[in-house]
């Protein structure tokens, strides 16, 4: 046993990862996505494993996600793409992944990735000749990345890929399948056919496994009003019954948010203007009072408006 650092550096194929998770959280009995925690842990041991090192001495030095991705207009017209996304970036980036970005390409009428592997393929190898990686992880299926395998090869670096073979429908009745090239399994040192070791009746339930998946659902927050970016529900605003009926009732919810609208939306500028047009009734003079022998004065009253009175007019709302 080598009590040596082993150097291991995590490449994402973001499109990829993204189909896999979706399988486990609508075609398989797990209902769940994959976690990136659960992800790394599984890698470390499984590395160590491998090594017969120590799981302390392999660390994950490095970890990139690369993905093709819409712009934020174009996220904004499709429900809540923006506020998702911004959700999983928040994942990354709390588990120290690095995120890459190619805006998709118009091929045909249709939004593609384009580029994406090379980005992949060239930041890994660059990387690797710098950092000194001593396994590489790539999280990929494609085999237009053997040639990226060989390469990091020559540098003396041992390659494991973590692929996927399956076959689901989505709610909406959308066919979805992946399948690992055989070349790509062939030339790495570390080939793991990950559906079937989750798969397996005998490891099926260890922690290593089950971590693999997110443990607790993210629940989306009550959004402020319609069509705009979701807000952190606050604890004095709606319990979390309330939450649940709400989002569970569309009726009920578009009730909600239009009368959140109202309340958000109404210009100050219409509150100025009414206060300020709004005429007061002043005494000109007090009252006098009742002498014996004299008759009382009436008092006068004139209208004067409140914004000849103070300079501010919300100061007297």
């Amino acid at each position: 046993m080598d009590n040596k650092l082993l150097r291991i550096g995590v490449f994402y194929d973001g499109s990829y990862f993204y189909r896999a998770s979706s399988y486990y959280a609508y075609g398989h009995s797990r209902k769940t996505r994959l976690s990136i925690s659960g992800l790394h842990d599984f890698i470390r041991h499984h590395i160590a494993t491998e090594t017969k090192n120590d799981v302390r001495v392999c660390q994950i030095v490095d970890a990139h996600y690369f993905r093709g991705r819409l712009n934020a207009f174009e996220a904004s017209q499709r429900g809540d793409t923006l506020y998702w996304d911004r959700v999983f970036d928040d994942i990354l980036m709390s588990e120290g992944v690095t995120t890459h970005y190619l805006p998709l390409k118009t091929i045909e009428g249709v939004r593609q990735e384009k580029g994406v592997d090379v980005l992949l393929a060239l930041e890994a190898f660059e990387m690797t000749l710098y950092k000194k990686f001593d396994v590489v992880v790539l999280i990929a299926s494609d085999g237009d990345y053997v040639p990226l395998v060989r390469k990091l090869n020559t540098l003396s670096t041992r390659v494991m890929v973590l692929g996927w073979d399956f076959d689901y429908v989505d709610d909406a009745g959308k066919k979805y399948g992946t399948r690992t090239s055989q070349e790509l399994l062939e030339e790495v040192t570390y080939p793991l056919a990950m559906h079937e070791i989750i798969d397996n009746r005998v490891r099926r339930n260890e922690p290593l496994i089950n971590n693999l998946f997110v443990q607790s659902e993210y629940r989306r927050p009550v959004s402020a009003y319609r069509n705009s970016t979701p807000t952190y529900r606050e604890k004095e605003d709606i319990s979390l019954e309330e939450e649940n009926f709400v989002e569970e009732n569309p009726v009920v919810e578009k009730v909600v948010e239009k009368v959140i609208e109202r309340i958000v939306e109404k210009p100050i500028e219409k509150i100025v203007e009414k206060v300020v047009e709004k005429p007061t009734e002043k005494p000109t003079e007090k009252p006098t009072e009742k002498i014996v022998g004299k008759p009382i004065e009436t008092p006068t009253y004139t209208h004067t408006p409140l914004v000849q009175q103070t300079q501010n007019p919300l100061l007297e709302l």
